[in-house]
């Protein structure tokens, strides 16, 4: 039999362990009081908003909707834009747009479901734009039907651009922002990504899937030994009004509106600017979640119930 430890049963050995767990649970107990204060703090008085002008940002899907509404506001902002997206023809329109009014763009066709599209492009602009600082994984879909009417298709297409292609840019571009010890990743998670919701199953999967991916990945780079100066943020958008939720209803409209796609975009970059790991838009949803998880399932179910908010089958 193996010996037990002498150590293990003196009393001042023992006592000695007690206090260094005690400290520990102090110490923990300190630091997340003053890390919930300051928490409370800044959601009345928001950090300040980073200057971007030196950055170089791409933005995947570019070529219409919210990606190209972050696209010119991030140009007036002074930032290189690089634009990427599958459609060529409205992809260059929206360099156009920006270098028409004296920003800084430049346009590349790539499909992010293609990994090795995604890496030769990565490649191709850092040879001929520089390191991008920040990276907008924006592009998505959203097939809004039952699941048992989802095909096969629909469903890998889905994770292949809400959620694969996350991982391909990632990897292409982390690097690089590692070696300057400086950058932004900013993912596009939905309020589907928050809670389950009718007609959006395999779309609700992956962008709960981004979250997670999000969150893993800070926590990695927390734990890096190199302290890598890389921020994180995640935006869950309510129903934005881009054409891609085709039939939405709500039983409140004042209340629970479309959300305009200039609205979104510059509630992204104000979010990105301040170093905010979560944005929601609207801003209370955040919150709302996060109280309302706090109760019985049913309770969530009940005020969902109540708010009646949702898509309708597009068949």
């Amino acid at each position: 039999m193996p010996q037990q430890d002498a150590s293990s049963n003196n009393p001042a050995v023992m006592a000695y362990n007690a206090v260094l767990v005690l400290f520990d649970v102090l110490v923990f107990l300190v630091k997340a009081i003053y890390i919930v204060g300051k928490g409370v703090f800044e959601m009345a008085v928001l950090p300040p908003a980073r200057d971007v002008s030196g950055d170089i940002v791409l933005i995947t899907g570019a070529g219409h909707g919210m990606g190209k509404n972050l696209s010119l506001q991030y140009a007036a902002l002074g930032t290189t834009v690089v634009c990427v997206d599958v459609n060529e023809k409205t992809n260059q329109e929206t360099v156009t747009a920006i270098k028409s009014k004296g920003g800084k763009a430049f346009g590349y066709t790539c499909d992010v479901t293609n990994r090795q599209q995604i890496i030769e492009t990565a490649q191709q602009i850092r040879q001929e734009v520089g390191t991008v600082t920040i990276l907008v994984n924006n592009a998505g879909i959203m097939p809004t039907h039952p699941l048992l009417q989802q095909t096969e298709p629909e469903i890998r297409k889905t994770f292949e651009i809400n959620v694969m292609a996350h991982f391909w840019l990632l990897q292409s571009y982390l690097p690089g922002m590692l070696e300057k010890n400086r950058g932004y990743i900013v993912a596009m998670s939905s309020v589907a990504g928050l809670c389950g919701l009718n007609n959006l199953v395999p779309y609700c999967g992956s962008k709960f899937a981004v979250r997670g991916i999000m969150e893993a990945l800070a926590e990695e780079l927390r734990q890096d030994a190199r302290k890598p100066n890389i921020k994180f943020t995640t935006v869950y958008p309510y129903m934005v009004d881009t054409g891609l939720c085709k039939r939405p209803h709500m039983r409140f409209p004042n209340l629970m509106r479309l959300v305009k796609p200039e609205e979104a975009a510059a509630a992204i970059i104000d979010g990105q600017r301040r170093g905010l790991v979560d944005v929601s838009i609207p801003k209370y949803l955040l919150y709302l979640n996060t109280i309302i998880r706090v109760f019985p399932i049913k309770v969530g179910t009940l005020l969902r119930d109540f708010l009646d908010s949702g898509v309708e089958s597009d068949l």
